[in-house]
């Protein structure tokens, strides 16, 4: 690869935040396309100069080019950047896996678990992609693409094994809006990166029912407790969970208007399906696969997340909200 700047970026995913993603990198000078999955969608917003379906206000930039990835040549592409829901990332995988080429670089921006294994997402692209080589990286942090679209100030981690691969990435995203910090703990940024949604579905459904910011507060508070101790199992650096991957995500995400999962959360306290959230909002709230994803991981390796597991009752097993909080204020005193 070249120098970053120079680097051909193709963005696969035309939602929300791979079309935020695919604005900078295109206006940060990189030759970038954006890339839909349906071919009328790709019509509409080379017409338009917009995406109709996502951030619709925000024009896209004329250097900015658009397709489809079903028939996009990625053959001299130097950066694939994945936006994609994490119950679609395999099937995704499998469709551009023949047509990638060595060596190429796969910048992710999936949050969650891989739905049924439980795989963190960069270890579902290296084993599907194992004969290729790929330079893997992650991209986290309290990022919403409502913000970063408008450009707002915002700071965002890429966390990569490959030192030189994650310093190019910093290098090709950084400007006076978008501030990238690189961490080589990926594992640390991944869990970070999922626990954060189902704790947000937690303050959602607690707001949803009335309670307050004393209640809120605990949720995030003991929800960065759970956080820290899925990734300790898995040899995360417990600086990661203060950082922007962990604390940071988990306040945006927690709190913010912006924010798809607290949403979820709010909408569950007033009795709605899981399908029933995604088919109001139109958008994926990933909080709603990762808690029994999550849940599912804690217990394989014997750690202790009560609030996980609350959510993923409320949601799946109609257990009532007040009941969940009743629950975990009842549980045997311990030390913090």
């Amino acid at each position: 690869m070249t120098g970053s700047l120079s680097w051909r970026v193709a963005v696969v995913g035309a939602g929300s935040w791979g079309t935020a993603v695919a604005r900078h990198m295109a206006l940060r000078g990189a030759d970038t396309f954006l890339l839909a999955r349906r071919s009328d969608h790709a019509r509409a917003m080379a017409h338009i100069r917009r995406n109709p379906d996502y951030l619709r206000n925000v024009p896209l930039p004329e250097s900015l080019r658009v397709g489809t990835y079903p028939d996009f040549d990625f053959s001299d592409i130097d950066v694939v950047v994945l936006a994609v829901p994490s119950r679609g990332y395999a099937d995704v995988l499998r469709q551009l896996a023949p047509r990638l080429p060595v060596g190429v670089g796969i910048l992710s921006l999936t949050k969650g678990l891989e739905p049924g294994t439980l795989r963190r997402f960069s270890v579902v692209l290296r084993e599907s992609l194992a004969g290729l080589e790929p330079r893997v990286a992650i991209l986290s942090g309290p990022n919403h693409a409502e913000e970063v679209s408008l450009d707002m100030p915002t700071a965002t981690v890429i966390s990569s094994s490959d030192a030189e691969f994650a310093t190019g990435l910093q290098e090709l995203v950084t400007d006076e809006t978008l501030r990238a910090y690189v961490n080589p703990d990926v594992a640390g940024v991944e869990i970070g990166a999922a626990v954060k949604n189902v704790i947000a579905i937690a303050t959602g459904t607690s707001d949803g029912v009335g309670y307050g910011d004393n209640t809120r507060a605990a949720l995030m508070t003991r929800g960065l407790a759970e956080m820290s101790r899925l990734g300790q199992v898995f040899g995360a650096d417990p600086l990661t969970f203060a950082g922007l991957a962990g604390l940071g995500d988990l306040i945006a995400t927690c709190t913010s208007r912006h924010s798809r999962n607290r949403l979820a959360g709010e909408l569950i306290a007033k009795g709605h399906s899981p399908a029933e959230i995604e088919l109001e909002m139109g958008m994926v709230a990933e909080g709603l696969t990762a808690a029994t994803a999550v849940r599912s991981l804690a217990r394989s390796v014997g750690c202790d997340m009560p609030i996980t597991e609350a959510v993923a009752a409320v949601i799946y097993e109609g257990k009532p909200v007040r009941e969940a909080v009743r629950d975990l204020m009842s549980r045997q005193p311990r030390p913090e």
